[in-house]
């Protein structure tokens, strides 16, 4: 969760599957790698900049499971769903830093800085009650980092 210091959080238009959702970013851990060394890496990967730091860490690792009817359709066919650990990350750059085509695969065709509380309704269903619950977590970062400026 990448937050500005107006406290809203980026979100980005998903391309391909899901094209008319939105999601904060989000990735896989290499081999190797950390999951706050993952962090870092997948949002330069996917909004184009590395000016953020981390502020907060999920207590827990939080799932979601693919529908049904997209199991074997997603990733190969090779996964039923996510297990992901989650991170509030401070902005500390300008719009300008953000370049969501930076990266050889895009992830998404469009962002915008949105209220937290608008994120579960942009999300796709499946993966909504995760949002709904590192919400319910981090719901208290933006208004620090308002109170902070």
């Amino acid at each position: 969760m990448l937050i500005n210091a107006a406290g809203l959080v980026f979100a980005g238009r998903r391309l391909g599957a899901y094209s008319e959702a939105w999601q904060m970013p989000q990735g896989g851990i290499d081999e190797g790698e950390s999951p706050k060394q993952a962090v870092l890496r997948e949002l330069e990967e996917e909004t184009g900049t590395n000016k953020a730091e981390i502020i907060a860490e999920s207590c827990d690792w939080l799932t979601y499971d693919l529908p049904d009817d997209q199991i074997g359709n997603i990733w190969g066919g090779q996964f039923r769903g996510q297990t992901q650990k989650w991170f509030a990350l401070e902005f500390t750059g300008i719009d300008d830093d953000i370049d969501i085509s930076a990266d050889d695969k895009p992830e998404f065709s469009e962002w915008r800085w949105i209220a937290l509380e608008d994120l579960p309704g942009l999300i796709v269903p499946f993966k909504r009650r995760l949002y709904e619950d590192i919400l319910r977590e981090f719901q208290d970062l933006p208004k620090q980092l308002i109170s902070r400026t």
